[in-house]
């Protein structure tokens, strides 16, 4: 991780003790999502968030997440929103349409309401491919996603 979360240091760090967090977290491929969110939540606080100042809102699924990071975002409170999912390739075209949606819902959010909103949505074509996105050889994009909105909010 702290390769990553080098990436946002220097004069441009923002001081992250005041600003607000809301977590979106998929309830569907637990096992993902679990280790996703966690990467975010420690990630968030290695540079420098409030544990009290990140919130977390499940949500069944990943086609929820626009819903629920439109929720959070209209809250003035909150600075930034991370959307946590996994959709796992299966053998219909499911798949396409929900992958499809959740990334147009989730732009429309950041453009909505004009705050970072983070696609931490892993979309993969076999449950071994999710594993190494969150927290296997090719790291975990939770943390990315962290990093991604903590660099939005920098001027």
């Amino acid at each position: 991780m702290a390769g990553i979360l080098k990436s946002v240091s220097g004069k441009n760090k923002i001081n992250l003790k005041n600003k607000k967090f809301a977590l979106v977290v998929a309830e569907w491929n637990e096992e993902i999502t679990e280790t996703l969110f966690n990467g975010a939540y420690q990630a968030l606080l290695e540079l420098g968030a409030k544990k009290d100042n990140i919130i977390r809102k499940n949500v069944p699924g990943s086609f929820e997440l626009p819903l629920g990071a439109q929720q959070m975002a209209g809250q003035k409170k909150i600075d930034a929103v991370i959307c946590i999912g996994c959709v796992i390739q299966g053998d219909t075209p499911h798949f396409d349409y929900i992958c499809q949606a959740v990334a147009n819902g989730i732009m429309n959010v950041n453009l909505k309401f004009n705050k970072p909103v983070a696609f931490g949505v892993l979309t993969t074509l076999n449950k071994k491919q999710a594993l190494e996105r969150a927290g296997g050889r090719l790291g975990n994009k939770g943390e990315e996603a962290a990093v991604t909105v903590v660099k939005m909010l920098t001027p």
